[in-house]
């Protein structure tokens, strides 16, 4: 979504306003929007269940570790206040602690205007495409209780074939989207696995017995930030998911008191917000980290800052809100 759709168009704005990659020039207005964009993706990767592809693996690994369910409007729910709260001030605070040297925008619209006229009209496949999307987003949110979400998605997949919306060389080309379908499988499998030989248990009770000196909220608001910070190890969330979430569900699950459904809530929408922290923390992060407009010393910088402001949102609203409503 981000290093496939939004960045090609973004990377193209700078240069209206003469702001070159790895030149002076770039903090005139490229470095400020790659940021922006950037650190957007990371919000709405935590927003929406169906965003992130960890995301859909995390949901899937708390139900077969936790046996806790997260459809994609409960998902949406908990993380919507801190969601379109960072939405609504990142721009802002990105000018305030990266400030581009344009401040007018006038260019933009004008340029967009006359792409969109080179375009012309939606094809008939493009039609089809946005029908479907959003008949798959409708049943996620609406019809996760008669249609699974894995079923909704084959669904799809199936009449965009059998529309020739796509064709089938297409689908067998996209080496991506089979390497995630079988290695989720597997680790969900084993996740699973885990669970039935008691392991998951074994090392619940090992990590309660240390946390045994903590209240059940405090225990897990500490899980959480330490799974949050631990993602400076990683450089991939679907690692970092596959790796630490069945270990932190089950050092959760040790602990007398916790509450599972608020915890796995927690741990699952932090995924996303955490992508920002390093130029290698989520997929999109070495597109834009090498799109020349990014400095090293900038991103980790801005990474730093805007990775604490993530997590005491996360804390502050997250917790209190995700406990209320879950």
């Amino acid at each position: 979504r981000s290093g496939g759709t939004v960045y090609p168009v973004i990377r193209n704005l700078p240069l209206l306003y003469d702001s070159k990659p790895n030149d002076p020039s770039a903090r005139r207005i490229g470095s400020y929007l790659m940021w922006v964009a950037i650190s957007s993706t990371c919000v709405t990767s935590t927003l929406f269940l169906t965003a992130l592809a960890p995301n859909l693996l995390a949901a899937a690994l708390i139900e077969k570790t936790a046996q806790v369910h997260i459809s994609w409007g409960q998902w949406f729910i908990a993380a919507a206040p801190m969601g379109i709260l960072l939405l609504a001030l990142l721009p802002l605070l990105a000018y305030w602690l990266y400030p581009p040297e344009i401040k007018r925008n006038d260019q933009v619209p004008l340029w967009a205007a006359k792409e969109l006229a080179a375009l012309g009209p939606l094809t008939r496949d493009e039609k089809l495409l946005l029908a479907l999307v959003i008949g798959a987003l409708a049943l996620w949110i609406f019809g996760a209780a008669w249609a699974d979400p894995a079923l909704v998605g084959i669904l799809v997949i199936v009449l965009m074939l059998l529309l020739r919306v796509i064709t089938w060389n297409d689908a067998l080309g996209n080496k991506a989207a089979w390497n995630t379908f079988a290695w989720f499988a597997t680790l969900v499998a084993l996740a699973d696995g885990l669970t039935r030989v008691g392991f998951v248990a074994w090392f619940g009770q090992w990590v309660a017995g240390h946390l045994g000196g903590f209240h059940a909220g405090t225990a897990m608001v500490v899980l959480v930030v330490v799974f949050y910070l631990a993602h400076y190890l990683f450089a991939s969330s679907t690692a970092h998911t596959t790796a630490l979430l069945p270990v932190m569900l089950a050092a959760g699950m040790g602990i007398p008191g916790i509450d599972l459904p608020v915890f796995a809530l927690l741990l699952g929408t932090s995924l996303g917000l955490m992508g920002v922290i390093t130029p290698y923390g989520t997929g999109p992060s070495p597109v834009y980290y090498g799109s020349g407009y990014l400095p090293s010393a900038d991103y980790w910088r801005l990474g730093t800052i805007f990775g604490a402001l993530f997590l005491l949102v996360l804390l502050g609203i997250g917790v209190p809100w995700i406990m209320m409503v879950a």
